[in-house]
């Protein structure tokens, strides 16, 4: 029986929601927590102590280049100029005293566990000198697609991957695993997880990023992975995006994207995850750059808006910890606002912490003037200060803020951390359709591997190899061409197997032009959708299988290997609704779905 995957999460949530939501409230507001009489003691002093500027440096959180906190590299040295006016991240704590820094391997700040740790040690120490107060070190280290420190460092799957094992556990686990390793290289907050559900399959932005399309279970797991990155106490979480982006068709990096939801949906489908979230004592929630005309008729980014950060977030929801802006960099806040303006209307919302502004002495300044002339208050800039300087302290960073280098090597990327997440990663892996050519139980052949990703197929192509298979390599991409898809038809006479990589049918479909052009070969065909796992409503007749992976990592596409050639059984299920490509609103395989070997 087909049913409609939106109106299914409403109806199952909306009628509990409205009593759950009560409940919660009458709960949030017990939720503040303000710590012990010594860490009240310790802030207040602390507070007092630090100048009006000091204070506004404490709201920013911003990248700079180079794998050193002194770098003296040509290129480095020329980029950070040319974004900050300064040579080096020491040279821009000293200017403006920042709250925190953002690690990006596209900042050069990331090239391995060791080089990081000295990295994070030597900001600390440049931002602690003479009495200092010591920086929240940030990364996104959501892992599966979201990923910034790479191997040697153990890559755990992502969320929706986790969300296909139906086990919280694994989540756990996984967060463990993955906080452990980054507080060892100094880094003491990580922008995870994500609580959005994805309950669009167009979304572009979202997608594999989420739990699932359900909102309890989404809701469990992003409870679960909070707990586990925090499990140490030295490790902030941090969920996102508030006030809930997994029901956009575009993307807050270039559009400002609006959410339809009424307010009744939004408790049902969005609030869940972060009301977990809450509950679980996390200690930062990021905000969205999307419109929500149910919660806030002005239309102002949620960033921006008083009545969503603090009316629903801080109010409604009864959250007093920290709160951090997405990119303030991004096309979804920018859209109709001076770089000036957006620092003081977000403080004004409610926010604490203004990451990524794009000119950081003009974001400083505006902070600066608007309390010059009273736009905005000390007073208010007190309470985002008092929230970030109570997080250092419970994080421990006022008593040792450094990570020790020779511990490192003892907690990341061990073979026991690596070992755990292949094993969370064979939970994964989700067998869709079969009509009992899997699994290929042989002790070989020729196969071909081709499709999207130059290195996601030469990643099949190995573990095939590894696990004796010849095979061979046809790389089409993402809108394979005539002469792409003819390519692979020829490269496909005399193998025994064709495994097809897919990502993204939906907006290229020449990709299921590949697969219908393979199928007619009549060699048996497995197509692996490697990212959002909705590929196969495009070409439902024309596999005999079909694997989701969530994502193209190793850990992954190893499991989809195993789980072809049987040496493991697929275990995952899915955590989405997959709608029918001609009607959307059907289902065509629904959340929970998942075959597996007899």
């Amino acid at each position: 029986m087909e049913t409609h995957p939106r109106r299914t999460v409403l109806a199952a949530a909306l009628g509990a929601a409205a009593a759950a939501a009560a409940a919660g409230t009458a709960q949030a507001h017990g939720r503040h927590d303000h710590g012990d009489k010594d860490e009240r003691k310790f802030v207040k002093r602390r507070l007092k102590a630090m100048s009006l500027e000091e204070k506004v440096g404490q709201l920013f959180t911003v990248y700079a280049y180079g794998r050193t906190a002194d770098t003296r590299d040509p290129a480095d040295v020329a980029q950070n100029q040319r974004t900050h006016g300064v040579d080096n991240a020491a040279q821009l704590i000293e200017t403006y005293r920042p709250g925190g820094i953002i690690y990006f391997a596209w900042s050069n700040n990331v090239a391995n566990p060791d080089q990081i740790t000295a990295l994070s040690n030597g900001l600390q120490a440049a931002s602690t000198a003479d009495g200092g107060t010591p920086l929240l070190i940030a990364t996104d280290q959501e892992h599966g697609i979201v990923t910034r420190v790479g191997p040697p460092a153990t890559q755990l799957p992502g969320a929706m991957a986790l969300g296909a094992t139906h086990d919280v556990e694994a989540a756990r686990e996984a967060a463990v695993i993955g906080g452990a390793e980054l507080r060892a290289m100094g880094l003491n907050v990580n922008f995870a997880p994500v609580a959005d559900v994805n309950v669009n399959p167009a979304n572009p932005v979202i997608g594999v990023r989420s739990f699932g399309s359900d909102a309890e279970h989404v809701a469990g797991f992003t409870a679960a992975q909070v707990e586990g990155y925090q499990a140490r106490c030295d490790l902030a979480a941090t969920v996102k995006h508030f006030p809930g982006h997994g029901d956009t068709a575009e993307d807050s990096h270039t559009d400002l994207p609006q959410i339809d939801h009424t307010y009744a949906e939004w408790q049902a489908i969005d609030a869940p995850p972060f009301r977990a979230a809450i509950d679980a004592g996390v200690h930062a929630i990021m905000s969205a750059h999307i419109q929500f005309p149910a919660l806030d008729a002005s239309l102002a980014p949620a960033t921006l808006s008083e009545p969503i950060i603090t009316g629903l977030l801080r109010e409604e929801l009864g959250y007093d910890g920290v709160v951090v802006t997405d990119s303030l960099a991004m096309e979804g806040v920018r859209e109709g606002y001076g770089d000036d303006r957006i620092p003081v209307l977000a403080l004004l919302a409610g926010v604490d912490v203004l990451l990524m502004p794009v000119d950081l002495d003009l974001a400083y300044n505006a902070v600066l003037t608007a309390v010059g002339d009273g736009e905005l208050t000390e007073r208010r800039i007190d309470e985002s200060v008092t929230r970030i300087l109570r997080l250092k302290y419970r994080l421990g960073l006022f008593d040792d803020p450094y990570a020790d280098p020779d511990a490192v090597a003892e907690i990341v990327g061990t073979p026991a951390g690596i070992e755990a997440a292949q094993a969370i990663s064979d939970r994964t892996t989700t067998l869709v359709t079969n009509d009992g050519t899997l699994p290929m139980v042989t002790d070989g052949g020729f196969v071909l591997v081709t499709g999207w990703g130059e290195a996601t197929t030469s990643s099949i192509a190995a573990e095939f190899g590894r696990r004796g298979w010849s095979a061979s390599r046809v790389v089409t991409g993402a809108a394979p061409t005539q002469a792409q898809i003819d390519a692979a038809v020829a490269a496909a006479d005399g193998t025994g197997l064709i495994v097809v990589s897919t990502n993204g049918v939906a907006t290229n479909p020449s990709q299921a032009a590949l697969v219908k052009a393979l199928a007619a070969t009549g060699v048996p065909l497995v197509a692996v959708g490697v990212r959002n796992p909705y590929d196969i409503a495009y070409f439902p007749d024309d596999v005999n299988a079909y694997l989701a992976t969530y994502s193209y990592a190793a850990d992954g596409l190893e499991s989809a290997v195993a789980v072809i050639l049987g040496a493991i059984r697929p275990q995952g299920r899915l955590p989405v609704d997959i709608p029918k490509a001609d009607d959307p609103e059907a289902v065509l395989f629904a959340f929970g779905h998942g075959l597996t070997y007899a």
